[in-house]
């Protein structure tokens, strides 16, 4: 009888011992009933919930024979299968992204394996067989378990896996005993193998997917296969069925649409039977339509008892590439794409069904048409979730070998040193994973494209996988951006893939590169504060037909719930389990945050630049273009909708009629404006009827166009009272009273009604609190001379003396003060700030700078207040809802929003920059009385949050943020965009840095209310 020999768990030649081949991940029930019910398979038996457990830090330490049937294991501590065990209370998660998780601790060669600390988890479940298993064959199924796992069953080695990923199943008949029997599971940490699964996520170990036993009928159906064969016309199909059963048998076959019958058929069934059925002018799938048919197999012995009943879904579709354009069911395709890793801020990668269909109900309407699995295949059920909703999926293999990858792409490694590259004894190891994912999936039409790993270079090794693929499966295209990096086999990936390239390089390829289409397998990084000009791909792939969109790396915050010293929840990220080596908050790339699946404010822009309708309004005309593939724009209810200063003034219901990737003009049932104010003309399209995904109403596209109708300025002709003092100047009114300081050298006070607004003088303000792209591209040493003029602006000279003493201009209704501050840059600069002050208590701020060709732009343009906490209400007549930047605004509508001050500061991992608005005309800053300060303007810059630019950026928690005192509003001409193409040394787009080619300035206007 053969044991197990830890050895193996060294090799990577070997990965399995005893286990069972793969298959496709279909159920079975044993009737029809039970199968149209919400149940679970009767031949199925759950072994979820608690196992006994203990844990040592490494193989030498743990317990030796643990699995003997003698052995009591009875008092051990308990873990909750599935899960995490460093998120059960052993070993603690860690985070590296290219860095393998064991350098420098232990210095190993690829291969080997750490020995002093590598975690090893026994598992030890006691069961009872369920009566209705009793005298069957009996399997167990490891939906995934990290990252090997070696299995005992009453004391007999059953067997050994590998793959984290993909199902591992082994017989256990033979080991059976009546009664109470002992399973026993080691789940070792690290393996050979784990030198390719060196992903950007958390390590993890243990047993996180569902464990079950499962029992089959005499006759059973181990594997079905199904294809769906489109003719050049995609008008009809074949249907191919390929079945892999126990033993003969009989079969009936019933392909369902809803409750009509378009194909049955009784007929033999053998070990191996392949069927083939016509199928005249089927239902197409596609994300947009995502119809699915049934196929109900009804399977029974020789003598007419029912054995089986399955019920598989089948999506018609055809994905090819024709002249170098990727197209499904003959039409050409864009990837309107998002990474997913799976992830869950409570369980790590034991990610739950509710939460699996969270993530693709927000996709679904934020306009996200495609996954690709990074960097592993998921859970099964995800793919169930993408054919029924309407995703199209990049299916990835277990593989990443970054770690090594990047010595070889910086030359302190051979290619001869790449893992699989083209070393042999890893090829076998690769094939597997690809193979178990392969037959797992192959039956999910959302699947259209096979990726073979992710960042392991290149070499011979990936090529055989590519053609491995090509092999089991000529309906779906292969994937691999490596590549792009070892272009010796560039035949492995029938798509160009490329990562993170600008625009411009992408159109530089493609001028001299046309064999392939393109896409962007990762690309808009989407860390902390970012995603902008995302607007600039989207603009390419409707401008050339081989560029065909991205994925956005990525979909969730990799964060972990944690609670800090004093007891107070945060979402923690590398580092903050005190693991080391991490790479801290690079985890933090979501779209959506990791606490609560909720969206941040990037998917605004997301969604519009994901919408599948285009808008664009001149004047009462509007040009729309319907990017669908399949959908008419009369699937929709399209609405037109005019607003001034904010307010709905019309809105009108209209009829639309344009076939999928056509373009009309239509008229607009609107007259253009002409009476003074600021208008907004909205088209908007809205679903007619509520789906899985959304409730009727919900909007899929939009399009805006502002006006602005000026009128005569209202003049002011209240009476103020100049008030001459030896250091300071006051300036009364009816309501108000202001004080400027000499010494000072600014505004000190300004009281209206009676109370004090000002908790600090405003000064002159040219810094952001940097966010994770700044950090990653040097933008606090290139910038930092503005975060001393910010913090040191003065209008003393070294010495402290006054040496720039204000200017007073004084005229009949209004009077006017100028104070020069000078900065601390090198060269020297400085900058003016006039006040204006009429008789209702207005100030008018004039902000203005002569650039200095030497110090170049700067990161924000404008003024800074302090007001009391207490003015803790906002309101904006601007772009919004969410936040809105120079380069990430073309998602936003305007309108009058409303909201509380801290809700401004947004959820990133890192406190930085966040909360501005821009093209804002006003904003109310107000306590819960609706008392406090009117700021007002044109096409303005503006934020109001809790904390200063320096408080922030002092931070590297929100925990870590002092108590809040103030608020801080900021209002500017401009702040540098955000940037987006990465966060490793992109910087902002230069149309997207403030313009220092003439003076700068700023001119706005506040109010007290």
């Amino acid at each position: 009888m053969k044991t197990f020999d830890y050895e193996i768990v060294k090799n990577p030649e070997i990965f399995k011992e005893n286990r069972m081949e793969p298959h496709s991940d279909h159920n079975y029930y044993s009737s029809l009933e039970e199968c149209l019910s919400e149940e679970e398979s009767s031949f199925k038996y759950s072994l979820n919930g608690f196992w006994k457990f203990s844990y040592a830090k490494n193989y030498d330490s743990s317990i030796k024979n643990f699995f003997d049937l003698n052995y009591d294991c009875k008092t051990w501590d308990v873990i909750r299968v599935p899960g995490h065990i460093q998120l059960e209370g052993y070993d603690v998660p860690q985070y590296v992204n290219i860095q393998y998780p064991w350098d420098g601790r232990e210095e190993i060669d690829p291969g080997e394996i750490p020995t002093e600390f590598n975690p090893t988890a026994s598992y030890v479940k006691y069961f009872t067989l369920p009566a209705h298993m009793e005298g069957k064959r009996v399997f167990i199924s490891f939906q995934g378990v990290e990252s090997g796992m070696a299995l005992w069953l009453n004391g007999v080695y059953v067997g050994y896996s590998e793959d984290s990923f993909t199902p591992s199943e082994f017989e256990l008949t033979p080991y059976l005993n009546t009664g109470e029997n002992k399973l026993a599971v080691q789940v070792f940490k690290w393996t050979a193998g784990s030198w390719c699964e060196d992903q950007d996520f958390y390590r993890f170990s243990g047993i996180f997917r569902d464990v079950y036993l499962y029992t089959i009928p005499d006759v059973h159906i181990w594997d079905l296969k199904v294809q769906t064969l489109l003719d050049d016309a995609y008008e009809n199909a074949e249907l191919m069925l390929d079945l892999v059963a126990t033993r003969s048998g009989k079969i009936k076959l019933s392909l369902m649409d809803g409750k009509n019958i378009v194909i049955q058929k009784e007929t033999d069934l053998s070990e191996s039977s392949h069927y083939s059925f016509p199928v005249a002018s089927p239902k197409l799938w596609s994300a947009e339509c995502p119809y699915l048919y049934d196929l109900l197999i009804e399977v029974k012995s020789n003598d007419g008892q029912t054995q089986e009943v399955i019920l598989q879904k089948v999506g018609f579709r055809r994905f090819e590439i024709k002249d170098s354009v990727m197209c499904l069911n003959g039409k050409r395709i864009v990837f309107n794409g998002v990474n997913r890793h799976e992830f869950s801020s409570l369980r790590g990668r034991c990610v739950t069904q509710e939460e699996m269909i969270k993530d693709i109900i927000t996709m679904k309407q934020n306009n996200i048409n495609a996954i690709r699995t990074s960097h592993y295949p998921n859970s099964s059920k995800l793919y169930e979730l993408c054919d029924l909703y309407g995703l199209y999926v990049i299916d990835e293999t277990n593989l990443e070998t970054h770690g090594i990858w990047d010595t070889v792409a910086r030359g302190t490694a051979s290619i001869e040193d790449a893992i699989p590259g083209d070393n042999p004894k890893w090829l076998n190891l690769i094939l597997d994973r690809a193979y178990s994912m392969y037959q797992r999936d192959k039956n999910h039409p959302s699947i259209l494209i096979w990726s073979c790993g992710n960042e392991s270079f290149g070499g011979s090794n990936i090529y055989k996988l590519s053609q491995a693929f090509r092999k089991w499966d000529n309906t779906r295209l292969v994937h691999y951006e490596g590549v792009n990096w070892d272009r010796r086999y560039n035949d492995t990936s029938d798509i160009e893939s490329q990562m993170y390239t600008p625009v411009e390089k992408i159109k530089e390829f493609l001028s001299h590169n046309r064999e392939k289409p393109f896409i962007c397998c990762e690309y808009v990084h989407a860390m902390g504060n970012s995603c902008g000009a995302m607007h600039k791909y989207i603009e390419l792939s409707e401008e050339d037909p081989l560029f065909q969109g991205g994925f956005i790396w990525d979909y969730i915050d990799q964060s972990i719930t944690k609670k800090n010293r004093y007891g107070q929840e945060f979402q923690s990220y590398g580092g903050d389990f005190d693991e080391r080596p991490a790479d801290y908050n690079f985890c933090g790339n979501g779209i959506v945050y990791g606490e609560n699946r909720e969206v941040s404010p990037k998917m605004q822009e997301v969604k519009y630049n994901y919408q599948p309708i285009s808008i664009k309004i001149d004047g009462s005309k509007a040009v729309i273009t319907n990017k669908n593939l399949f959908v008419n724009t009369n699937a929709y209810d399209c609405f037109v909708l005019v607003e001034r200063n904010g307010k709905l003034i019309q809105k009108e219901r209209i009829e639309t009629n344009i076939p999928p990737l056509s373009q009309e003009e239509i008229k607009l049932p609107v007259e253009l404006p002409s009476k003074e104010g600021i208008y907004a003309i909205t088209v908007s399209f809205r679903l007619k009827e509520d789906t899985l995904w959304a409730s009727k109403g919900h909007e899929i596209a939009f399009g805006q166009k502002v006006y602005e109708v000026e009128g005569k300025p209202a003049l002011c002709k209240k009476p103020i009272k100049v008030v001459y003092g030896r250091w300071n100047i006051g300036v009364k009114g009816e309501d108000f009273d202001v004080l400027f300081s000499g010494i000072s050298g600014g505004l000190v006070s300004y009281r209206y009604g009676g109370t004090e607004m000002l908790k600090a003088m405003p000064k002159p303000n040219f810094w952001r609190a940097p966010i994770d792209n700044d950090m990653g591209n040097n933008f606090s040493a290139r910038y930092g001379q503005w975060k001393l003029a910010s913090m040191y602006a003065s209008n003393k000279d070294e010495n402290g003396k006054v040496v720039v003493s204000p200017v007073l201009e004084e005229k009949d209704n209004h009077v006017t003060i100028t104070f020069t501050y000078l900065l601390p840059t090198r060269p020297a600069s400085s900058c003016k700030l006039s006040y204006t002050v009429y008789g209702d208590g207005t100030i008018e701020v004039h902000l203005a700078y002569d650039p200095v060709k030497e110090l170049g732009d700067m990161p924000e343009f404008g003024v800074m207040f302090k007001l009391d906490a207490d003015y803790d209400q906002l309101e904006w007549f601007g772009m919004g809802p969410e936040e809105t930047y120079v380069d990430r605004c073309h998602g936003a509508k305007l309108g009058i929003y409303r909201n509380e001050v801290r809700d401004n500061l947004a959820k990133y991992l890192v406190p930085q920059e966040c909360g501005n608005k821009v093209g804002v005309y006003y904003a109310k800053v107000t306590n819960k009385l609706g008392r406090g300060l009117l700021f007002s303007g044109k096409d303005l810059s503006f934020s109001a949050l809790p904390y200063t630019p320096h408080e922030l950026e002092n931070a590297m928690h929100p925990y870590e943020l002092p108590p809040v005192h103030y608020t801080v509003v900021r209002v500017a001409k401009q702040q540098m965009g955000v940037g987006g193409d990465n966060s490793w040394g992109a910087q902002t787009h230069k149309e997207y840095l403030l313009d220092i080619s003439n003076q700068l300035e700023l001119k706005f206007s506040f109010k007290g209310i």
